[in-house]
Parts: C-alpha cells; structure tokens; sequence
C-alpha cells in the first residue's frame, strides 16, 4: 500500500505555515563572497555548520579568493580542516576547484547550474544551495534535513536526494521555492530533529501529519 501523503490542501496550508513561522530563513553558514561561500558548502558534507565555521573562520581572515588559496596550497589549507570529516578528500576537490575557477572563469564563481556542476566538489545538492543562497534563486537544495523532513511530514517520499528535488520543484508553489530548502533546514535542525522532535515546540504542530507526531494536550 503506498504511503499517504499531504493532499494538495495540506500542502498549500503547510507551505503558509513554514513561512511565517521562518519568514526569513538564511543559511547558517558563514562567508565572504561566493567563492568562500562554495568552500563552505563543499565542507559542510557530512557535517555541522557549525564545525565548518570554527574550521573557515580563521582561515577566511586571511584567505578568501582564488589567488590566496592557490598560494597557501593544500598542505597548508588543510591545516585549517582537520576537524572536518573527510578533510583530505574535500581540501582535494577545493584545491582543484579553485585551479579551474582560475584558470578557466577569471577567478569568478560561475552562475550556471551545468557549469557548476563541472567543478571539482560540486554536485546537485552544492549547486542548488550555492545559487540559491547567493543568488536567492528557486534551487532547492535536498540535504539529509530536507529529505528526512519530506518523508517525515509526508510531504513527499523519493528513494534519493534527486527524486525529492524534483518533486518539490513541482509541489512548491513559486513563490516559496526561494525560502523552502532553508526553511526546512532550520526547521530540522532545531525543532524536527531526528531525534526526540520538539513537537510540543513546534509552529507546525498544526498542519502536521508525521505518524510519530506526539500529543501535547
């Protein structure tokens, strides 16, 4: 039997809820300029943001452009990482990342979906939360909060990150395709979590139809 999801009416009512309870959502993340807004995102993989912002705070004080990451070199950047999970591998894929920004676009983050999806490190799920957080473009990056959440809210169910996507691209209506991916992030994080959900906390006790969702009588 397949799973029941939202209906139509729920979701436009849930879609008005998780607005106004974050009207303003905003990625957690901290950065410069949106070359050391990648970085950031490329780290974040499998971890916390918070993590990520003690390891780049230091370091893009002194290193946030191309050039200057070029001429610290990956001995040296990944200093800054080691607290990073898969710090290797990352400073790797940043490090070849910053090679072809140079060396091909200027030393200017491209704005292209496809063309970012050429870079060394970025994936579906890194360009769609690059374009949308500097550009407040309606890409809907699918992070582990966001998949859980859809599956959880019964929002919608996908087998991977991709399939949810492009199916909240079409259940989305326009106008919150810009806020929707950070306001679930937040959600997530701090009220939905995976663990223990603060249901007796949560804006969207109301319109919510999770199967573990508690009684706060």
């Amino acid at each position: 039997m397949a799973e029941k999801l939202m209906t139509p009416d729920q979701r436009a009512n849930f879609w008005d809820a998780l607005h106004q309870a974050y009207p303003n959502p905003a990625c957690e993340l901290n950065w410069t300029n949106p070359y050391s807004l990648m970085i950031a995102i490329i780290l974040s993989a499998q971890s916390t943001d918070k993590n990520v912002n003690k390891a780049t705070e230091p370091l893009f004080k002194i290193a946030d452009t191309p050039e200057k990451i070029k001429a610290m070199g990956e001995e040296k950047l990944k200093t800054y990482f080691r607290s990073i999970n898969y710090f290797n591998n990352k400073t790797r894929a940043i490090i070849g990342l910053t090679n072809v920004i140079l060396e091909k676009f200027g030393g200017e983050m491209p704005t292209d979906f496809d063309t970012l999806l050429t870079l060394p490190g970025v994936g579906r799920k890194t360009a769609n939360v690059f374009l949308n957080v500097v550009y407040r473009a309606p890409f809907i990056g699918v992070d582990t909060h966001v998949f859980r959440l859809c599956h959880r809210l019964k929002i919608c169910t996908g087998k991977n990150p991709e399939e949810i996507e492009h199916k909240l691209q079409k259940l989305v209506p326009d106008w919150f395709k810009p806020d929707v991916a950070l306001a679930l992030v937040l959600h997530g994080r701090y009220i939905c979590t995976a663990k223990n959900p603060k249901c007796c906390e949560c804006p969207l006790y109301n319109v919510c139809i999770a199967d573990e969702k508690k009684s706060c009588n």
